[in-house]
């Protein structure tokens, strides 16, 4: 937006001095703008563009002094001084100040909605494509390419359209070949990367491009796994599956970096299409593999390693667990192996009978804390994957969850209600075989908290058969007045298994009843 000068100098007039210096450097910051815009056009000395493009990448990170760096003019000298590689000028100047072009427009773009509205017309999306493949059929990756790829990535997160473009033109394909690239991979047979756990770790740097090649997959997939695929779909997305394993096998330097590669791998895996998961199994054992019936476990082992990571941190569940729980949820599902393995390390058979099953730090005891989280998401992420690894079998489900903890599910899928509809059968018979502990104790295990209760001494012991009737009319009492009013609400399990209030249905207290019986009493002694 233009600055009106002649309102800065009615300021000055007023003496306000506040709005004054709020105006002045407004103006001062928009007109160094386009100076600066204007000036880096020139054919400039490699140490003085740097300059002006890092007080350009300075400026354009405040969004009210865009206006000069919105325009096309502006957009198209940024994209071109950071996408220009003259080979005349490969040296260190160059390279830096390729980068602050690529910094100031990535700041550009997020601050600015007109700015997204125009890099979609002038069609940067195409030109960072071009650069994106040129640099794949290279030996190596350009100086710099980590700028273009988050530059990508907030074109596809901010512009849905730009998302379906990307998709439209291969880019799956593309950013698969951008990170396997990234990550120097090595094939073996059939969708099997090779992976060398002894190899040096990943550095920063390739971790970081990495990323952004991830989340810029994520933003064109996200959605897949609720499409149907054709044949051609299918194999590009397990060639991108078993890149994705390589993601979360790789050493990184740094725990921390080694976690957020893994994160963002879980997200896209997520989205991917069930049947092009197999391929996570899909590779030879070699020692010192996890297997479960024969078959590789190292990726599930992983995920759950880094599902522990994630509920031990305990914040933002539902955005750093939740992909992790329903991945882990639907590949149990789809592969008996995987939920066998996943059971003996969530679910082993029942020893301790003397503690609730939320309590302790088990696996078990941390999800099953889950599922009465006051996030609803959460909450059902958590129960469903525990559901599936009892084989969707209620009794098994209660047993190691206990009754309070699992009636959340239950009454969700109407299975509160023995007459209620019970699950297809869709798991193999493999046993479930009760420890000895849990067989001694199972008739003592309260079925409500999952555990052995310690016997509590009776309440109305010593008392006479007046007072133990007095006590149970003053508690009916008293949720008959909370009842009416409302502050609590009678249930009730309808005909289908789920939990109902008990509205519009003809019900009596106690002490509504014995009212009603006084009443008739009164009747018939003035009839007498």
């Amino acid at each position: 937006m233009p600055v009106d000068v002649e309102k800065i100098i009615q300021f000055i007039k007023q003496g306000d001095q506040d709005t004054v210096q709020i105006h002045l450097d407004d103006y001062n910051t928009e007109r160094l703008a386009a100076t600066l815009i204007w000036f880096i056009r020139m054919r400039l000395q490699p140490g003085v563009l740097r300059v002006c493009l890092r007080t350009l990448r300075i400026i354009s990170r405040d969004r009210k002094a865009l206006a000069p760096l919105i325009t096309d003019y502006a957009i198209l000298t940024l994209a071109r001084l950071g996408g220009e590689n003259d080979e005349e000028e490969e040296h260190d100047d160059g390279e830096v100040w390729r980068k602050e072009a690529m910094k100031a427009l990535c700041n550009v773009i997020y601050n600015s909605l007109k700015a997204q509205e125009r890099a979609c017309i002038l069609r940067l999306l195409h030109g960072l494509s071009e650069r994106l493949k040129d640099g794949i059929r290279s030996s190596s990756p350009p100086s710099g390419q980590f700028y273009e790829l988050r530059l990508l990535f907030l074109l596809t997160a901010l512009r849905p359209e730009l998302r379906i473009e990307l998709c439209q033109e291969r880019g799956v394909s593309m950013l698969t070949a951008a990170l396997e690239q990234c990550l120097e991979v090595c094939w073996g047979e059939t969708h099997e990367v090779l992976t060398d756990l002894t190899a040096p770790p990943v550095s920063k740097e390739v971790t970081q491009r990495a990323l952004e090649i991830l989340k810029t997959l994520f933003n064109i997939t996200y959605s897949v796994h609720r499409q149907e695929v054709d044949e051609e779909a299918v194999d590009l997305y397990r060639h991108l599956a078993a890149v994705l394993r390589h993601c979360l096998l790789v050493p990184c330097e740094g725990e921390d970096r080694k976690e957020e590669l893994q994160g963002h791998t879980v997200n896209v895996l997520s989205a991917l299409p069930l049947q092009c998961l197999d391929v996570l199994l899909s590779v030879r054992l070699s020692e010192g593999s996890k297997e479960s019936g024969g078959v590789n476990m190292d990726c599930v082992h992983t995920l759950l390693l880094f599902m522990e990571k994630r509920l031990d941190r305990g914040y933002k569940l539902k955005e750093k667990l939740a992909p992790v729980l329903n991945l882990l949820t639907e590949s149990s599902k789809a592969h008996r192996e995987t939920r066998h393995y996943l059971r003996q390390q969530i679910l082993p058979p029942l020893r301790d009978v003397e503690m609730r099953p939320e309590q302790g730090n088990t696996l078990r005891g941390k999800l099953v804390r889950l599922m009465t989280h006051v996030d609803t998401d959460i909450k059902h992420c958590a129960a469903e994957l525990l559901f599936v690894l009892c084989k969707e079998n209620v009794s098994r489900f209660v047993k190691y969850t206990g009754y309070g903890n699992a009636a959340g599910l239950l009454a969700a899928r109407g299975l509160l209600n023995s007459r209620g509809p019970s699950p297809q059968p869709q798991y193999s018979s493999d046993s479930d075989s009760d420890t000895e502990e849990y067989r001694q104790a199972k008739d003592r295990i309260n079925p409500v908290t999952g555990r052995v209760e310690v016997e509590q001494p009776d309440p109305m012991e010593g008392m006479t058969e007046e007072e133990k009737e007095a006590e149970a009319l003053r508690l009916i009492n008293m949720f008959n007045k909370l009842s009416r009013g409302k502050v609590i609400q009678p249930m009730g399990v309808t005909t289908d298994g789920k939990l109902a209030p008990l509205c519009g249905q003809t019900r009596h207290s106690a002490v509504e009843e014995e009212d009603e019986e006084e009443e008739e009493e009164d009747s018939e002694t003035e009839q007498e």
